[in-house]
């Protein structure tokens, strides 16, 4: 009985995760997926938790149908193992790395910028091309919430930044050194953009274009300006946010 009663929390934690995984992959919100399914948010919550042991099999069909997927096709993306909670963010970091190296970009991810060892700051990634002296401090914001704080974020690392490299540069000429925010494209990050666009149009005024062919494209310079692409919800393409 004791078993039983442990393999179905065991059961219950792994579903949970893998309802987790599997709405996060389609950029949905657990209202979105409640809506669908018409349960509540709190339970689809308490299902993601790891709390539905007592869930019958036909509210997981349910659950599974709301999110595009047959039940038994929804069981078998259960993983082995938990992943860790930044995983959206490191699919991003991954992603921004593979771009930059068709561009012949030297990646750096989580890159220290202060002095101090203990609570430096870090960047996301830190893409260089050193025969160029140009410099990328690149952001990843999977969940948009104190914009303000953010953008002033940026501009202070793109700034400590350049000063970190000015010594390791060789000849007169000094870095150029710019900013990129990468935005996970969900629904509710793109109705703030959307609701402020001349903010985020006066802050990142380079046209995405640009500074994809930057990334991609050894022979093409750095923006003049800072710029903001999207990913997908999957984080397997950046996106244009102003071609």
């Amino acid at each position: 009985m004791a078993a039983g009663h442990a393999r179905a929390r065991f059961l219950a934690g792994r579903l949970g995760i893998s309802l987790r995984d599997s709405r996060m992959r389609a950029g949905l919100r657990q209202a979105d997926v409640a809506e669908r399914a018409r349960l509540s948010q709190s339970f689809v919550s308490h299902l993601e938790r790891g709390q539905g042991r007592d869930t019958s099999i036909e509210t997981w069909a349910i659950v599974a149908a709301a999110l595009g997927e047959q039940l038994a096709a929804f069981l078998e993306h259960v993983p082995g193992a938990d992943p860790p909670r930044d995983v959206e963010h490191l699919r991003r970091q991954r992603l921004v790395i593979e771009v930059a190296a068709r561009g012949a970009w030297q990646a750096h991810p989580e890159f220290t910028i202060d002095d101090a060892t203990l609570r430096s700051r870090a960047i996301d990634v830190v893409l260089l091309r050193p025969v160029q002296r140009e410099a990328i401090a690149v952001e990843v914001w999977d969940l948009l919430t104190d914009v303000g704080a953010a953008m002033r974020s940026l501009e202070g690392k793109v700034s400590t930044l350049a000063r970190r490299l000015a010594p390791v540069g060789t000849g007169s000429a000094g870095w150029i050194v710019r900013g990129l925010w990468v935005v996970r494209g969900t629904q509710r990050n793109r109705t703030i953009l959307a609701d402020f666009r001349p903010v985020f149009e006066a802050r990142f005024p380079a046209r995405s274009s640009e500074w994809l062919r930057a990334l991609t494209d050894p022979a093409t310079a750095v923006p003049g300006r800072d710029g903001l692409c999207w990913t997908d919800a999957k984080a397997t393409r950046l996106i244009a946010w102003r071609p």
